[in-house]
């Protein structure tokens, strides 16, 4: 279990863009179980369907990447800092199947497929009550930030 002063310390990601409040489990080079509590707070819902409040997919796919990053640092038994940065290299096969709005908590479970050469694949899934909203197979790449000359 990790609580959101550990996220931070963990995570670059900071207010409005870190999506990820809690850990519930977490086995490095395995899996990774997170929330994002879904507020009708958040910045997004501005203006995102004023009318029907819903939490943007690439908003949930972001939230499922940053557990993903977790993962790795925590698999790494490392965080992130100034020299590196935590990429986004491919999203397949993300379908969306319900909608995330106010209220809801969205479950993050995140698995390692494969990690090789600082390539990381998982497979991804966020539920709301035990309801797939949303799933994808994600890779991110750690890479070293160039120096400014």
């Amino acid at each position: 279990m990790m609580d959101i002063r550990e996220i931070l310390d963990i995570l670059p990601h900071r207010y409005p863009f870190l999506l990820v409040d809690r850990v519930l489990e977490c086995t490095p080079g395995e899996r990774i179980v997170a929330v994002k509590n879904v507020t009708v707070n958040e910045e997004f819902f501005n203006g995102h369907f004023p009318h029907y409040k819903v939490m943007p997919g690439v908003l949930v796919i972001e939230a499922l990447a940053q557990a993903a990053g977790i993962l790795s640092f925590k698999t790494m038994n490392s965080q992130a800092d100034e020299n590196s940065v935590y990429f986004f290299v491919g999203i397949d096969n993300a379908r969306f199947k319900r909608p995330v709005v106010p209220g809801d908590v969205l479950r993050l479970e995140v698995q390692i497929e494969r990690h090789s050469r600082g390539l990381w694949k998982y497979k991804a899934q966020a539920l709301v009550d035990d309801q797939l909203a949303a799933e994808a197979d994600l890779m991110c790449a750690l890479r070293d930030i160039p120096k400014a000359d």
